[in-house]
């Protein structure tokens, strides 16, 4: 049985988008958790993204006792990622990219984006799509199956640029399992960039500030 499609809040520009963020939120929050973060990356006119944030399901959540709330998977008892869960809503967001490529956008400029849950699913879908993807923004996450990399991850996005940011005084995903995951894709041969800035699980001005930056030079086109 397909699972129906992920509802999702969308935020266009004026002009036909010529690049799409598909920009993934945490544990217990939605899809309007980011939303209000658009406006502020200042992307210039000539650059028109189309934003997508999807909610994830309702499901039990073993962290909130059992309670259900919005989560991409849940967690196992020893705090791991529940990786059937996880693939389950990779092959979600596989959809949602496939709809942006549909509607006439390349694989190639389409990024996706994750906070927290959402950093650890955009990770597991990038690195194993089989198409090139634009990029990886990766906020105060970590990798759920940093064994995989290389041997099963996509050759195609052995390139893909990433930027990871996170807080130093992260106290739901502390900065060393950031730290962590920098080092295993480093490992693994990827290039990323690497910020960490002083705040908990949350993101700030200077951070936000940096990611336009980034989208810029990862979205800007080049010809």
């Amino acid at each position: 049985m397909l699972a129906a499609p992920l509802p999702t809040v969308e935020i266009n520009p004026a002009q036909a988008p010529i690049a799409v963020v598909i920009w993934l939120h945490g544990l217990g929050a939605d899809g309007h958790d980011f939303e209000p973060i658009v406006p502020e990356l200042h992307l210039p006119n000539d650059l028109p993204v189309r934003f997508v944030f999807p909610h994830a399901p309702e499901m039990p959540v073993t962290a909130f006792g059992g309670q259900r709330a919005r989560a991409w998977f849940d967690f196992g008892a020893d705090g791991g990622a529940d990786l059937p869960g996880l693939k389950k809503s990779v092959r979600r967001i596989h959809d949602l990219v496939q709809n942006e490529i549909d509607d006439g956008i390349p694989a190639d400029r389409i990024l996706l984006a994750g906070f927290s849950q959402g950093g650890v699913l955009a990770f597991q879908t990038a690195l194993y799509y089989p198409k090139p993807l634009a990029g990886i923004l990766a906020l105060s996450t970590f990798l759920a199956d940093a064994e995989g990399l290389g041997s099963d991850t996509a050759a195609v996005n052995a390139q893909i640029p990433i930027l990871m940011c996170h807080g130093q005084q992260d106290a739901v995903l502390p900065i060393a399992l950031g730290r962590s995951a920098s080092a295993s894709l480093q490992g693994a041969g990827y290039e990323l960039e690497w910020r960490e800035y002083p705040m908990g699980h949350e993101v700030c001005l200077e951070e936000i500030q940096e990611i336009g930056r980034w989208l810029q030079k990862v979205l800007h086109p080049t010809g």
